[in-house]
């Protein structure tokens, strides 16, 4: 009876250990896998904030043409050029 208690303890101490190694390894891909996540979000904020750079110089140059324009149109002189 002992020598199945034994056997019964080893086997369950056995597959707890298995059980802690598959739930580590787990929590490797899954750390993995968020840090895959962050990296790709970033490029993601990257080319976002790329694109937005490109838009506000855009729209400064745009900006500016307005102003230039409203200048030339709010000649009070009557001698638009």
């Amino acid at each position: 009876m002992r020598v199945i208690s034994v056997i019964a303890g080893v086997l369950l101490l056995g597959g707890g250990a298995v059980l802690v190694a598959v739930a580590d390894q787990q929590r490797v891909e899954a750390l993995a896998e968020a840090k895959a996540a962050v990296v790709r979000a970033q490029e993601g904020l990257d080319a976002a904030h790329d694109e937005n750079e490109a838009l506000a110089r855009r729209l400064t140059d745009l900006r500016s043409l307005i102003a230039e324009q409203d200048a030339r149109i709010a000649d009070d002189t009557g001698f638009l050029p």
